[in-house]
């Protein structure tokens, strides 16, 4: 058995049924930032996995419409808009969209965006 079926109670060849049984999603609702890549696409797909509607964003449209098609195929249910969440403007769309989607109902937040600055966080003064 794999690692996630030992988690989700599910016997050998049987993902969903311990999945469904354990750690339902049906009726949640969640909005995951950064969801084109990485771990927040991974977040993104296990929660609509178990059965979230999700939304996600992503600066990259061109990365976002891709993954937006293999989620349509895999019959995820998942939304998704461009957004830079570093402007605020662009924040509040965000939430107006996924306030409207949801009929105001959030379940689960997951603030993944974010970007890694190659610098150091204190620079030692010299002498």
């Amino acid at each position: 058995r794999s690692y996630i079926q030992v988690i989700a109670g599910g016997q050998e060849g049987d993902m969903t049924t311990g999945r469904e049984k354990r750690w339902s999603l049906a009726g949640a609702t969640a909005l995951v930032t950064g969801g084109s890549k990485g771990i927040g696409r991974a977040i993104v797909e296990e929660l609509a996995g178990f059965g979230a509607r999700v939304h996600t964003c992503s600066r990259n449209a061109a990365e976002l419409e891709e993954c937006r098609r293999q989620w349509e195929e895999e019959e995820l249910s998942v939304t998704v808009s461009v957004c830079d969440v570093s402007v605020r403007a662009a924040r509040e769309k965000l939430m107006e969209t996924v306030r409207e989607s949801f009929h105001g109902k959030l379940d689960i937040l997951v603030n993944n965006a974010g970007q890694l600055r190659n610098e150091p966080t204190y620079k030692e003064p010299r002498h």
